[in-house]
């Protein structure tokens, strides 16, 4: 048994606590040595982790609501806190919560065990590619997945609290809490009470989702079908808990086959752990839910590695929008890292095979840290950002602002090249039009596109390849000039701002 001393014996009591907030404090050291440069002051922009200056309350991006409500969240926090501590820890506590809470699964008197869980579920591939493409907000829901797995059960209000991180999260966080409740859920015979949670907590987004008139680009299926990040193909990449649909989203050196095998062995034993925690007469009442939940993610994310399972995609996506979401099928493994954590808790319970356990996720793993090499560092935004933020959020007259040059991304110099969404549509507080188009990285080094949903933007995107530039529905047009030098003004509008980065006109 790896259990503590007695509670009788002369420093018991503290030796407990220590061993009690020891998952958080190790979750604690796995984002210091994750995030590394990124605790800098300042901010880290890359892909979809776009947090700007006094971020604005309410924003009207149009389209598809895929930051409702952590926008608001954030904007809430920062009327508090500088926005960069609140990103900072955002960041961070994705890492603590998804430490504790796995480390919550794991019964107290495995203590040891208990860190094998979090240490698992805090430092795998699945995190470190979403991190690596920005999607803090599906990360947070993720990272409370387990909390809520745990208050599946009579007294429905702990789920409550449990499923606030994914609520925060937005629609991606949700959809994947639900794929991973519903079954524990059913199998315990409280299905109706967590369904209903999930309802209630998926208003923000679905609401505005159903009148948003965001159409879904059945090409999106190819786009963001699973494939080979490693030298096992696309199963063998999801099944080491990898093989997202971004080539941007890589890990320096994670497609070696030493490292490759490393962690389908690792993968392999937690499976294995699991699966032997069925005879055992402690098994928990969550132990069936979760596995079919993990086998339904699988097979979900699965379904893009074949070319009949993206004809059905595709299928779907023209009968029905709102089949969108499962375009991106590698999102839904979230079930099966946590089944992974818990299951190698089970098989490493005690003695040397744990102690290797807690280190093994970080030995299989090295690139993470660091920043991911640098990759993730925190910049801060020139003068320009904050000078035309004041600019068109003082003028009270209505009407959009276009951000030039048309295109979803953005590779400032002063963000060290690194790929962000354009953060123009995160800090005004007037509509704002931009080319939602995403081109997706292939291993090729092509980029694959999958057309926007929001058909304001589609028309002006027409306009402006037509030079139509008198019909454009805009009051303003921000030009950042550090991409090209384009430098826009048609008839009708006039510069009321130009700096060194960006470029301003209005009609």
């Amino acid at each position: 048994m790896d259990a503590g001393p007695k509670l009788s014996r002369p420093g018991a009591g503290r030796l407990d606590r220590v061993w009690r907030v020891a998952p958080g404090i190790l979750g604690a050291a796995l984002a210091v040595l994750a995030l590394g440069p990124a605790l800098g002051w300042g901010l880290v922009l890359r892909y979809d982790l776009v947090f700007v200056p006094d971020p604005p309350l309410l924003t009207d991006r149009g389209g598809f609501p895929r930051a409702v409500p952590s926008d608001l969240v954030v904007a809430l926090l920062s009327r508090v806190l500088p926005v960069e501590l609140v990103q900072k820890g955002l960041l961070a506590g994705i890492f603590v919560l998804a430490a504790t809470g796995a480390a919550a699964l794991v019964p107290p008197e495995r203590r040891v065990a208990r860190l094998v869980a979090a240490a698992c579920y805090a430092w795998n591939l699945y995190l470190a590619q979403r991190l690596m493409l920005g999607q803090w907000a599906l990360l947070l829901g993720v990272a409370g997945l387990p909390w809520a797995v745990r208050a599946v059960g009579p007294r429905w209000t702990r789920l409550v609290p449990a499923l606030l991180p994914a609520a925060i999260g937005g629609f991606q966080a949700m959809l994947v809490s639900a794929l991973t409740l519903l079954p524990i859920a059913v199998a315990r015979r409280r299905a109706p009470v967590v369904a209903g949670v999930l309802i209630v907590f998926s208003l923000p987004w679905a609401v505005p989702a159903l009148g948003s008139g965001a159409v879904t680009d059945p090409a999106g299926v190819d786009a963001f079908a699973a494939r080979a990040d490693g030298p096992f193909g696309a199963l063998g990449s999801l099944l080491s808990l990898g093989g997202i649909w971004s080539a941007d989203a890589g890990l320096p050196g994670q497609e070696s086959w030493w490292l490759a095998t490393a962690r389908l062995l690792m993968v392999a034993a937690g499976v294995f752990g699991y699966v032997r925690l069925r005879s055992d007469p402690d098994r928990p009442a969550w132990w069936g839910g979760l596995a079919v939940a993990a086998a339904a993610g699988f097979g979900l994310a699965a379904l893009g590695a074949f070319q009949a399972g993206r004809e059905a995609l595709k299928w779907l996506i023209a009968l029905w929008p709102g089949f969108g979401p499962l375009r991106d099928g590698q999102v839904y493994l979230a079930p099966l890292v946590l089944l992974v954590a818990v299951g190698l808790a089970a098989a490493l319970r005690s003695g040397a095979p744990a102690l290797v356990g807690v280190v093994a996720p970080v030995l299989v793993l090295p690139t993470l840290a660091f920043g991911a090499f640098g990759r993730l560092a925190a910049v801060t935004y020139p003068p320009d950002w904050p000078a035309v933020q004041r600019i068109v959020n003082a003028d009270p007259s209505p009407g959009a602002l276009l951000s030039l040059p048309w295109g979803a991304h953005r590779a400032f110099p002063w963000n060290g090249g690194r790929i962000v969404l354009d953060p123009a549509t995160k800090i005004f507080e007037r509509r704002v039009v931009w080319d939602d188009t995403l081109y997706v990285g292939q291993p090729d080094g092509g980029r694959l596109p999958v057309r926007g949903e929001d058909p304001l933007n589609r028309r002006v995107g027409e306009l402006l390849a037509a030079r139509d530039y008198a019909r454009l529905p805009v009051r303003y047009v921000l030009v950042a000039g550090s991409q090209n030098g384009f430098l826009l003004e048609p008839a009708g509008f006039k510069t009321i701002f130009r700096g060194k980065d960006l470029h301003l006109l209005r009609r």
